[in-house]
């Protein structure tokens, strides 16, 4: 039995799947000073990677059963500009993610049954921190391959670090989705799960469908999970609803909204309109939906993941 087809039955055998939360906003809950920085939370994996551990055990105290690795924001060419070092120390720091979250796992005394450690892989455009992992304006001016080309290097370093499965974070483009799709057949014991920005109930972040983004995705045997991340948790009710059709059967839905903020490029994420939504109560639904992940991005806090898996599963211990 492949590598993706023990994760896809591990993960029939325990869904929901508890997700961590906003590892960037727990970092900066305990003093990290992320916003505006071009490396994000991937800065500390260099400045502080204690903090990057501790954060990562609280989020397993929460009940998570899959952690994600500080790496959404790091990239070999981003610390090459951004931090002065050698193309091979940039790998290195890359693969650290993935050494800090094991070693956070390990001081759980887990065992060998998980959690789980998902290498995290933002979109191109977080590696260009103008935001446009939200709309997806620099595929216009990309190609497949290009595409390919950059994301090759994180998926490389995060696979021979030991990551459990890949986690393709915030991607907001059909040309976007193409290129994981067609990278991950050159790593074909490789495990993943692919989720979409999105800009309303019904799209993606660059105007397609989220059933056409959904449609693509599912050409991947690799990919076990498509679905979206750090949209408003009204939005994604709708947006799987939308999609159920084009869904592979052996596919299952990834879902990891924030909560429900409004994000200022200056100020950070700010409380708005729907500040009061409550991710637990509206994860039932999802779970109905067949969401077979479910966890938090943005502004949701340990305390917040512990609360999602007792309604999920009555209690924040006993893991898979």
């Amino acid at each position: 039995m492949g590598s993706a087809a023990r994760l896809r039955l591990f993960i029939n055998r325990n869904r929901p799947l508890i997700l961590d939360g906003g590892l960037a906003t727990e970092l900066e809950e305990h003093g990290a000073q992320i916003q505006g920085d071009p490396l994000w939370s991937a800065r500390l994996l260099d400045t502080n990677p204690q903090a990057i551990t501790e954060a990562h055990h609280r989020f397993l105290l929460s009940g998570a059963d899959v952690i994600t690795t500080a790496t959404y924001q790091a990239s070999v060419q981003g610390f090459v500009t951004h931090l002065g070092m050698s193309a091979e120390r940039a790998r290195e720091l890359l693969m650290s993610g993935v050494h800090l979250a094991r070693e956070a796992v390990k001081k759980f005394g887990s065992g060998n049954t998980g959690p789980l450690v998902a290498g995290s892989i933002g979109s191109y455009g977080a590696y260009l921190h103008d935001t446009s992992e939200y709309t997806g304006t620099f595929a216009e001016k990309m190609t497949v391959e290009e595409l390919k080309d950059w994301h090759r290097p994180q998926v490389e370093g995060l696979l021979a670090a030991g990551a459990d499965l890949l986690a393709f974070e915030t991607i907001p483009s059909i040309k976007e989705a193409k290129a994981v799709v067609e990278l991950l057949a050159e790593f074909p014991d490789s495990s993943a799960w692919l989720s979409f920005s999105c800009k309303d109930e019904k799209h993606i972040s660059d105007g397609s469908t989220f059933a056409e983004a959904v449609k693509v995705a599912s050409r991947s045997a690799q990919l076990l999970a498509v679905g979206v991340n750090c949209c408003s948790p009204t939005v994604v009710e709708p947006l799987l609803d939308s999609a159920s059709s084009q869904l592979s059967p052996d596919t299952s839905w990834v879902v990891y909204p924030n909560s429900g903020w409004e994000y200022d490029s200056e100020q950070g994420w700010q409380a708005g309109g729907e500040s009061s939504i409550w991710i637990p109560e509206l994860s039932r639904r999802w779970v109905k939906q067949g969401a077979a992940l479910i966890g938090g991005c943005c502004c949701i806090s340990p305390a917040e993941i512990a609360e999602l898996r007792k309604v999920l599963k009555g209690a924040t211990t006993g893991r898979p």
